[in-house]
C-alpha cells in the first residue's frame, strides 16, 4: 500500500512581511498603493477632532482600502468586513493586522457622501498606466438588481409558448 507524506494545516504562528502579501497586479495592490501615493485624503481630516483629547482614530485610508477590497470579493456586510480583516491574509495585510470592529466600518460607509465617491471614481484613471492591474476588468459600484437571465422568464407573453405555470401565474399579475 502507498504511503504518502501527512499533510499538516492545523494553525501555527508564522513571520508573515504583510507587505508582502499584496502580490502586484492584483486589485487590493493596486487599492493599496493608490490610496497611499495617489489620492488626496486630507479631506477625512475635518471629521477627526481628537488633536489633543481622544483615542487616536483608524486612518481613512485604511478604511477605505477594505471597503473597496471587500466589496470587489462580494462582501457587504461590516461584520463580513471585520471578518475578513481578523481571517483572510489580503485583509489583514490591508488594514495592518487591527481588524476594525464592524460598527467602524459601518459608520465610516455610512459617512461617505457623494463627494468622496466622486473622488473615487476621478481617481480610478491611473490604474491601467501605472501597470497596476493586469487587464482584467472590474467594476465596483455596489448595485444590487434582481435579474432573471432565463429566456422563458424574458420572453414577452405572445411569443413564449412553453412557459411554466408558476411564470404563468406570475404574469398574470
Amino acid at each position: 500500500m502507498a504511503r504518502y507524506k501527512h499533510i499538516d494545516t492545523s494553525p501555527r504562528f508564522l513571520a508573515v512581511d504583510l507587505e508582502k502579501q499584496l502580490l502586484p497586479g492584483s486589485f487590493a495592490h493596486a487599492v493599496h498603493h493608490l490610496l497611499d501615493q495617489d489620492f488626496d485624503l486630507s479631506g477625512f481630516d475635518a471629521r477627526y477632532h481628537n488633536d489633543s483629547v481622544g483615542a487616536p482614530a483608524l486612518p481613512p485610508g485604511m478604511l477605505l482600502k477594505v471597503i473597496l477590497c471587500a466589496y470587489a470579493e462580494g462582501v457587504v456586510s461590516s461584520r463580513g468586513m471585520e471578518r475578513l480583516c481578523r481571517e483572510h491574509v489580503t485583509f489583514i495585510a490591508l488594514s495592518g493586522d487591527t481588524a476594525p470592529h464592524f460598527t467602524t466600518l459601518a459608520a465610516f460607509v455610512s459617512s461617505l457622501g457623494l463627494g468622496s465617491s466622486l473622488t473615487l471614481r476621478a481617481g480610478s484613471v491611473p490604474v491601467q498606466p501605472a501597470g497596476l492591474i493586469g487587464r482584467q476588468m472590474f467594476a465596483i459600484d455596489g448595485v444590487k438588481l434582481p435579474s432573471n437571465a432565463s429566456k422563458a422568464g424574458a420572453a414577452h407573453e405572445r411569443t413564449s409558448t412553453n412557459r411554466p405555470p408558476s411564470l404563468k401565474r406570475r404574469h398574470a399579475r
